[in-house]
């Protein structure tokens, strides 16, 4: 077994997040699924990995780190991935586009959040997911606005911006929340699909 171990659920956005990341890092890492649909985080091996019960779980350096933002930066720390500015006004305003979709959307879009609001029926399911991410799209699209993107959201290498907006796109084309009028996210998109690193982690590479 690797000595980076990734405990991760192939649709999981912030699993899929982690991927990119030590994809983009040249990490040689494993992948051990938990199956989310099966209630494996809730087993007493899971929890004992993360008391939250949720995944990733990210085992790297002789340490296991939780929360798909923390372990983003600590990967950036460590790796120097340059997923931030070194200047502290960009770097907030990279943080505060990646934050829009990370902390905003993507929770209450999460499937524990929604089956609790809606008991996982359709159409209601399907109309809060579109509820959520449509207009949390169209506020990345107008934060995309100042910055200067060749090719990607904010330069011409994958930032943090990057790392979150493409999990939440995968569940946008999922639940057919639509985002044709954001032309500079697609864009970046199109950017990131041709990224190995971001093809990679995509979850129809890690599907069971």
């Amino acid at each position: 077994m690797s000595a980076t171990v990734l405990y991760d659920y192939w649709r999981s956005s912030a699993s899929y997040r982690v991927r990119i990341a030590l994809n983009l890092a040249g990490i040689d890492w494993q992948s051990v699924p938990v199956d989310l649909v099966a209630g494996d985080h809730r087993s007493a091996e899971h929890l004992a990995r993360n008391p939250q019960g949720l995944v990733p779980v990210l085992q790297i350096d002789g340490h296991s780190l939780t929360q798909s933002l923390a372990i983003l930066h600590y990967l950036d720390s460590t790796r120097d991935l340059g997923l931030l500015p070194t200047d502290p006004l960009q770097r907030a305003r990279v943080e505060a586009l990646a934050h829009s979709v990370a902390i905003d959307v993507h929770p209450v879009c999460n499937l524990s959040v929604v089956k609790h609001a809606t008991a996982g029926e359709e159409p209601a399911r399907t109309e809060w997911m579109q509820h959520f991410i449509r207009p949390g799209l169209a506020a990345f699209e107008a934060l995309l606005a100042g910055f200067e993107q060749a090719p990607y959201c904010t330069g011409n290498t994958p930032s943090l911006a990057d790392i979150c907006l493409m999990p939440q796109l995968y569940n946008a084309e999922r639940w057919g929340a639509d985002f044709s009028g954001c032309p500079r996210i697609i864009q970046a998109a199109e950017a990131c699909h041709k990224h190995p690193a971001f093809m990679a982690a995509h979850p129809d590479a890690m599907q069971p």
